[in-house]
């Protein structure tokens, strides 16, 4: 490679390492406005209840559009490869395991990223480009205290309760499934459920998705808070915000999953 050749491929190779930190360092700061409003009692909850409800609104019915017909491929696949092998009477407990481990979390990050976590980029970016948070920063108010931190909780409220709603209309979707179109008895389904099934998947589940809820809203309020370039500026924001987030939900996903299989034992999570 020559010498121009290395020149223009350095500053490609520095920017994505230079936004790595930049975020690590935003994080920090988050995470301490956090600590820091409830220490001083001055946790901004009317601004949290409102990011709460309105994430409710968005994200609960196109989770339930995704988890449904997951929810059918899954049982399908599922019980077209216990058949083959002769492990019909896990088929229960293999559609279970694969909704709780991996599926309902993922569907409820997948959810968050692209439809909250895109309205916080753009609610934030706006404001960026409006200089509202120019305005708030000259008026010595924090921006990550009155903005981000509800925003962040409220996300990881509503991930919580969401995952668990995904996994019951998913869990139920796979049942129906297996018990209409692949006549398998429903109390063998369920027995194998709960001859396998554990507690731990269960903490497992709720884990992943309260550290996807806290990479969604991290990433998306750091990106909104650098949008540059007025509405053309929101947009790319919100994209870059949406692609980062499905690449890093990803990533946690595999590390929480080697890392409880490590811990745990078992198969991976």
């Amino acid at each position: 490679m020559s010498a121009s050749s290395a020149i223009r491929v350095l500053p490609a190779l520095a920017r994505p390492l230079t936004e790595t930190v930049a975020l690590l360092v935003f994080s920090r700061r988050v995470f301490a406005a956090l600590v820091g409003s409830l220490a001083a009692r001055r946790f901004p909850l009317a601004e949290c209840v409102v990011q709460t409800w309105y994430a409710i609104r968005v994200c609960t019915l196109p989770a339930l559009a995704v988890s449904i017909p997951f929810g059918v491929i899954l049982a399908l696949q599922v019980g077209v490869l216990a058949q083959e092998v002769g492990a019909v009477a896990f088929t229960g407990a293999g559609n279970t395991l694969a909704v709780v481990r991996q599926a309902s979390p993922l569907i409820t990050a997948l959810m968050l990223s692209g439809v909250a976590g895109s309205a916080i980029c753009a609610d934030l970016g706006s404001r960026r480009i409006r200089e509202e948070i120019d305005a708030m920063e000259v008026m010595g108010i924090s921006v990550v205290e009155r903005l981000v931190v509800p925003r962040m909780l409220a996300i990881i409220f509503v991930a919580v309760l969401l995952n668990g709603v995904v996994m019951f209309f998913t869990i139920l979707t796979t049942l129906s499934i297996s018990v209409v179109l692949q006549d398998l008895p429903p109390g063998s389904y369920l027995a194998s459920v709960t001859t396998l099934a554990q507690p731990s998947d269960l903490y497992l589940s709720l884990t992943k998705a309260a550290v996807f809820a806290v990479i969604c809203a991290l990433v998306a309020s750091f990106k909104g808070l650098r949008a540059e370039r007025g509405p053309t500026g929101v947009g790319e924001a919100v994209t870059s915000a949406v692609v980062t987030n499905f690449v890093l939900l990803f990533a946690a996903n595999f590390v929480i999953s080697q890392v409880h299989s490590t811990f745990a034992g078992g198969p991976i999570g």
